[in-house]
């Protein structure tokens, strides 16, 4: 209703038409655009809810490589008592001594292994709880459950006891964390100050340029901060600081990678691989072993799980085994190096020729 000229009586507003106003003004604020990346954003919450309980709501042992040092006879039947037991936790084979299990259990070749005294009914089990806290309890629970099914007890050897600052050997899972986390963040920092997708290839390379300083401290911080700061992980700095390195550059390049391909998106692609899939299957509360198939299936494919296992080999297998994670971990390197570069070179030349048409 418009008000009378000269009247003192204030407008009054349709109620309808308020109605209309706020509906107007509230989807010009939520934009379809905004509408979808919240979308994603819920996705990705349920998807990390699911990963991590679904991968730790209920470990249990797969195949875990387990030998048998027994007369034959005794043998025979521990190994196929083994190996028969449901859900298939271990996969147990004969070894020619005690010695020679225990050299396997050592260099990590091994999970465990169970040495029979025919002399008494107690045998032993040996385990290296440096190759992970929860998979050593586990071959102790497969070997304790055998042997009473026979009225036999065990006896525990810790021929790699964790370091004394590496409670339930955790440590090196939190520091790839760590190094994961601040290599994706600083590529996310460089491109949400001057866009996510670089204005050309030269800035590209800039960018992957200047990740560089910061990957070689960052890796060198954690490795002081874990071995001469906290004493958790001690005696491997250089290797630690080196692996740490790679670790970081990895996470950058990937995510700029991420984010050339998909813009602003490109950050949730890099949560999801290194937060949603990454850590779940790392192998730090429950080794890849006790995990379900497909966290078991794709963790020392991407840099965490890869990143994990190599840390625990360095401080406590001596470095055996680590070629093909490094080669993992280098393998995301170029990858990222590559995607980029050719990905912002293919950007500038379609954003060239639109202010050509222009």
């Amino acid at each position: 209703m418009e008000p009378t000229p000269g009247s003192d009586h204030p407008t009054r507003i349709d109620s309808s038409d308020a109605r209309t106003g706020f509906l107007a003004e509230f989807w010009d604020a939520v934009a379809p655009r905004t509408a979808a990346m919240v979308a994603g954003v819920l996705g990705i919450q349920l998807l990390f809810i699911a990963a991590y309980i679904g991968a730790f709501h209920n470990p249990r042992p797969h195949r875990l490589p387990i030998a048998v040092v027994a007369p034959a006879p005794v043998a025979r039947q521990l190994i196929g008592a083994l190996n028969g037991a449901g859900g298939a936790p271990a996969h147990a084979t004969l070894a020619a001594s005690s010695a020679a299990a225990a050299a396997a259990v050592r260099s990590d070749r091994l999970a465990g292994a169970i040495v029979v005294d025919p002399r008494s009914t107690t045998d032993t089990v040996l385990v290296a709880s440096g190759a992970g806290a929860a998979l050593a309890s586990s071959v102790q629970e497969i070997a304790a459950a055998t042997d009473a099914a026979q009225h036999r007890s065990v006896r525990v050897r810790d021929l790699v006891p964790l370091q004394p600052g590496d409670y339930h050997g955790l440590s090196g899972f939190y520091l790839v964390v760590g190094w994961i986390v601040g290599g994706y963040l600083v590529a996310a920092m460089l491109g949400n100050a001057s866009g996510a997708r670089p204005a050309n290839h030269r800035r590209a390379g800039i960018r992957l340029l200047a990740i560089v300083p910061y990957a070689l401290l960052s890796g060198v911080g954690g490795a002081l901060i874990v071995d001469q700061g906290l004493g958790a992980l001690t005696g491997h700095f250089l290797a630690l600081a080196g692996l740490g390195v790679l670790l970081v550059y990895a996470a950058a390049a990937a995510t700029m990678a991420f984010q050339v391909l998909a813009g602003v998106i490109g950050i949730g692609i890099t949560v999801l691989v290194f937060v949603v899939a990454g850590n779940p299957s790392a192998g730090g509360a429950y080794q890849s072993a006790l995990l379900p198939g497909l966290f078991r299936e794709i963790g020392s494919a991407i840099p965490n799980g890869a990143g994990v296992d190599t840390v625990r080999r360095i401080v406590y297998f001596h470095g055996n085994g680590i070629t093909g994670h490094l080669l993992v971990i280098c393998a995301w390197i170029v990858a990222g190096i590559a995607v980029a570069l050719l990905g912002s070179l293919r950007y500038d030349r379609r954003t060239g020729r639109r202010q050509i048409e222009r």
